[in-house]
């Protein structure tokens, strides 16, 4: 009797394991690890004297390789509709080897190891390298809002918010392995994401949504953790700039940011043995029950319903269904969504005001960046509570960038910092919205490719806007300069303006292009208005009600084994 006892106890014991490292909890707590390590582009500027200094580069060539590495970074369509092909534990594997190819590379030319390689080369690898981080955002992201589709913008908010921290948290890292070795440095962002995403590569998967009260309150949890850590990071680097730092002090730092970031384990365990509780107690009249549905019939009627939605799904997949979209919030086809107005306005919107602000925001303000977290917690409440829809604030947080840019067109003492911050917000709040209201409006089933696609606006609006409207009035104001000294261009190596009328023009035409995106997104209020004001997570709390019943059911079940 005691060894039943026990063997039923240890079997119970075991379940628990599993549902810990199965579910949808700690899902979400590796997800965020993945991202917290997806976003080595940031710490470009960290190494690349190191590039510069071996390799023999001059500017020009090592901005050559900067736009490989935003390249790589902002086309993600490749992961994306790898993902819709293939499980997501392959998206990830491709992502963690590409990662590691590209940068072990480019450490290995660094430290001599093998012979200098020609430019390309070098701007193949970093290009590479940085695309992986797209597969980490596909495989994790959109795993984790297809698992938790009815609090998608804060946890779009989250992921993002990691993301932005993801340069700062591996400096502290790095400074407690390598001390201050720049060239180390490379040599860990090519290894420890890659790792992150291997010991993890099966947990990130898509789950039966089901329902858990605590799912707010838990997101806001994760919400602390963030700040506190941004707080503690933001502390760290002041201190490390001001104060010398030994190597034990930067192996203190190093632990601390782990055991915050590592904090989210526990909360995963408390919610899982809620889940478990619930579910116990949820399935003990169950058995109870003698007239409940067998296993072989629950299963004979899902088998049904998914050959009906094959069969509706095949006959809508033809060519002549790409003008004939479902309604809002539906499971759009790809094609369906990228020739629907909605995605146009989108992606006209976000191409003014995302490449507006990642103009101006390249090397400013990535701690406004993180805080951008924020926008899809209050962007989420204000919906839920208020029915706003969520366009109206990605409208409004264009208008907050053109300020931004403003404040640069027309300083003050202290204005730049300011305008970092707003800028910084900005593109971390524009970010999540656009993430959020393309898996709102065009449905989840195909959202590994559509976000990518939407994202596309981004390096589109940074080339046009940078590189032919920013750089050069910035050029023709210096050429302006050199002429009132008597000089000519041949003369100065690099190009240099001096004074405030350098930015006074080009961030003008910045503010004014903020300004036309938050227009265009006001149409898309206009038309999505009703849309969000009635129910857009329906569909969702009925899933959820089936799920339970299935899960209830399957472990009333899998009881009833044990205790037979």
């Amino acid at each position: 009797m005691a060894t039943t006892a026990s063997g039923s106890s240890g079997y119970v014991c075991c379940r628990f394991f599993l549902q810990v490292i199965t579910g949808r909890w700690f899902m979400m707590f590796a997800s965020f690890l993945i991202m917290a390590c997806a976003g080595a582009t940031y710490l470009f500027g960290v190494y690349s004297k190191d590039i510069k200094l071996t390799l023999g580069y001059d500017q020009s060539t090592l901005n050559l390789m900067s736009t490989f590495k935003d390249l790589g970074a902002n086309v993600g369509v490749l992961s994306g509709l790898l993902a819709e092909e293939t499980p997501t534990w392959f998206v990830l594997l491709v992502g963690a080897l590409m990662n590691f190819t590209g940068y072990f590379m480019i450490w290995l030319a660094v430290t001599k190891t093998i012979a200098t390689p020609k430019v390309w080369q070098m701007c193949a690898y970093i290009c590479i390298g940085a695309n992986s981080q797209n597969f980490a955002n596909t495989g994790s992201l959109v795993t984790c809002v297809k698992n938790f589709p009815q609090s998608r913008g804060m946890m779009l908010g989250l992921m993002k918010g990691f993301v932005g921290l993801s340069g700062a948290i591996f400096t502290q890292i790095y400074y407690a392995i390598y001390g201050n070795d720049s060239k180390s440095l490379i040599l860990l962002i090519g290894w420890f994401p890659a790792a992150i995403s291997l010991v993890f590569v099966y947990n990130i998967r898509a789950m039966k949504i089901s329902l858990h009260p605590n799912e707010t309150k838990v997101l806001h949890e994760y919400l602390g953790i963030a700040t506190v850590l941004a707080l503690l990071i933001m502390a760290l680097t002041i201190a490390q700039k001001k104060v010398p730092f030994s190597h034990a002090a930067y192996l203190f730092s190093g632990v601390a940011v782990c055991f915050i970031m590592f904090s989210p384990f526990f909360i995963a365990v408390r919610e899982e043995f809620y889940t478990w509780r619930n579910r116990e107690q949820l399935t003990a009249p169950i058995r109870l029950v003698d007239e409940a549905p067998t296993l072989p019939e629950t299963e004979m009627k899902s088998e049904i319903e998914y050959e009906s939605m094959e069969t509706k799904e095949a006959s809508a997949s033809g060519c002549s269904s790409i003008f004939k979209p479902p309604k809002r919030g539906e499971d759009f086809s790809i094609l369906q969504a990228l020739f629907s107005i909605d995605m146009f306005l989108v992606f006209l919107g976000t191409f003014c005001g995302l490449g507006c602000t990642l103009t101006a925001a390249d090397n400013l303000g990535q701690i406004g960046e993180s805080l951008g977290v924020f926008a899809g917690f209050v962007s989420e409440i204000i919906l839920l509570k208020y029915k706003i829809p969520r366009p109206l604030i990605m409208s409004l947080v264009f208008l907050l960038a053109s300020v931004g840019d403003l404040l640069i067109a027309f300083p003050w003492p202290g204005s730049v910092y300011l305008a970092s911050l707003l800028l910084g917000f900005s593109f971390g709040a524009q970010q999540t919205l656009l993430f959020t209201i393309v898996s709102e409006l065009f449905g989840l089933k195909y959202y590994a490719t559509l976000f990518n696609c939407a994202q596309l606006s981004s390096p589109l609006g940074s080339f046009v806007l940078n590189v032919r409207i920013v750089g050069k009035l910035y050029d023709k104001e210096a050429l302006k300069q050199l002429a009132a000294k008597g000089m000519t261009r041949s003369m100065v190596k690099e190009l240099t303006c001096i004074g405030k009328q350098c930015y006074r023009l080009s961030f003008s035409i910045l503010a004014a292009t903020n300004t036309f995106g938050s227009i265009v997104i006001l149409v898309l209020v206009l038309r999505t208005h009703k849309y969000y004001g009635g129910d857009i997570f329906e569909r969702f709390r009925d899933e959820i009600a089936e799920n339970e019943k299935e899960m209830a059911l399957k472990s009333a079940q899998e009881m009833q084994m044990v205790e037979s």
